[in-house]
């Protein structure tokens, strides 16, 4: 899943992406307010973490500018600051969530997982489509209970196919999801993720829709 970190405090923000990126998310990270918006308006995120005390436009401008186009992408906030009117403010003007510093990379990769799973209205922890289920939590999968071995892209990907199960998605919208700025993407890549994923998990777990896309579905005709 690929989050948006919004942080101006470089030391902060290094220890988030890192952190991030080790839980299995595809971190941007901007430094101010204006960069955060610019990204928003040009690329879709499953979710934004929000600093509020961003230079050039803070953090509350920011998330009040994305609701104000009716855009829903969850937003946790992670601020400094405790007092009670600003934790309110935040709520009313359409915040998910908040961390307040110093906070636990365990509890921010865990608050991502619950808004993004609340975003797709899954209340339930594991992904299961036919005999296949998946950890979000854990990273793990499983296929009629037997664990199966992934890479964390071809992870990525599934958890990304099955959070969206029934529903096609294109190749661009698959690959925004998976990779940030700085990944170099070889043209065949999502291709081969694919076909390492149906060679493991049974060829009719994802079906390709021809000049659309992709779509895991659990009645799906073998490939």
């Amino acid at each position: 899943m690929r989050i948006l970190l919004a942080e101006d405090d470089r030391l902060l923000g290094d220890g988030l992406q890192a952190g991030l990126t080790d839980a299995g998310y595809a971190v941007d990270w901007v430094r101010d307010g204006e960069a955060a918006v610019a990204a928003l308006a040009a690329e879709s995120f499953a979710a934004v973490v929000l600093d509020l005390g961003l230079p050039k436009r803070d953090g509350l401008s920011v998330l009040q500018w994305l609701r104000g186009r009716r855009d829903a992408t969850p937003v946790l906030i992670l601020t400094a600051r405790d007092q009670l009117e600003d934790r309110v403010r935040g709520l009313d003007l359409g915040a998910d969530d908040y961390v307040l510093k110093p906070f636990d990379l365990d509890e921010v990769a865990a608050r991502l997982r619950a808004l993004v799973r609340r975003a797709h209205g899954r209340p339930e922890p594991v992904l299961t489509l036919g005999e296949i289920a998946l950890n979000p939590a854990a990273r793990t999968v499983t296929r009629a209970g037997e664990p199966v071995e992934l890479t964390p892209r071809e992870f990525d990907l599934l958890h990304l196919l099955l959070e969206n199960a029934g529903r096609v998605l294109t190749r661009r919208t698959l690959e925004e999801q998976l990779y940030t700025w700085q990944d170099a993407v070889d043209s065949n890549a999502l291709e081969v993720h694919i076909h390492h994923l149906r060679r493991k998990l049974g060829s009719g777990l994802i079906r390709t829709v021809r000049g659309v896309g992709y779509m895991a579905s659990a009645d799906a005709p073998a490939a």
